[in-house]
């Protein structure tokens, strides 16, 4: 097998083993963990314009838990996952969504063709992916004038960097053995190499999937206010990468 082969058989089995928790171990059972969750959709419905007449391609849709929270914005589209196992859970929790579709492969060599969707967005994907390949596929699927949005770990938060790095906590926190959380600047300069017009990566979210219910509130609006600060906002939990296909013209 080659590397990447072996690389991605590593991520299937992962998978495979925490599917019956995946949304446990992934921290959006919680009340700040739906909160933070129900934050990220909203996220992919503005950045993408999903809307009727819009075809959209979520990367790594995983449980189905964003498939779910988008649907209602009447998008047709496509959840992709490497992940029998989560596909499965998936396609249990979407039954009754007529507008997705789910289907099974890898996101470094999308199974579509150039240009076959308006926008492309995934939370948490791209950081188990070779961020350039990825992107590259990414750019590709998309229509000109096409956007992308994607919400990443941010490698610069104490804790994130805490889970990632260590081996004791890799295992604790669920991180398959391969993931790669990076920084907000890696992330800039790969969409600008990529040839992403529009390209912008913004911190967001201080609300810790711990965070009792009570707390909520507070601590959300507070963690707000703290995204604006600059210095500060750069040890945010997660950044929204996002981008756009330049016009035909531009190409």
């Amino acid at each position: 097998m080659t590397r990447s082969a072996e690389r991605l058989a590593r991520e299937i089995e992962h998978h495979r083993e925490i599917a019956h928790q995946a949304e446990i171990i992934w921290n959006w059972d919680s009340p700040s963990g739906r909160r933070r969750a129900a934050r990220r959709a909203s996220i992919f419905v503005e950045c993408c314009g999903l809307a009727r007449g819009v075809r959209a391609l979520e990367l790594g849709c995983g449980t189905g838990l964003f498939l779910e929270r988008v649907a209602p914005s009447g998008a047709s589209i496509v959840g992709l996952d490497l992940s029998a196992d989560l596909l499965g859970k998936a396609r249990a929790r979407l039954a009754a969504a007529p507008n997705v579709v789910l289907h099974r492969g890898n996101a470094e060599s999308l199974p579509y063709a150039d240009a076959s969707f308006d926008a492309v967005y995934g939370s948490s994907v791209l950081h188990h992916l070779d961020l350039d390949r990825s992107l590259d596929e990414v750019l590709r699927v998309l229509r000109p004038g096409g956007r992308c949005a994607f919400t990443e770990p941010n490698i610069l938060n104490p804790q994130v960097a805490l889970m990632f790095h260590l081996g004791l906590t890799k295992k604790y926190f669920g991180v398959s053995p391969d993931e790669r959380a990076f920084s907000r600047l890696r992330a800039l300069r790969s969409l600008r190499r990529t040839g992403f017009a529009e390209a912008e990566v913004q911190p967001f979210d201080f609300l810790h999937p711990a965070t009792p219910e009570l707390l909520c509130d507070a601590l959300d609006r507070l963690g707000r206010w703290l995204e604006r600060l600059p210095l500060v906002r750069e040890i945010t939990g997660s950044f929204v990468v996002r981008g756009r296909r330049p016009p035909a013209r531009a190409l």
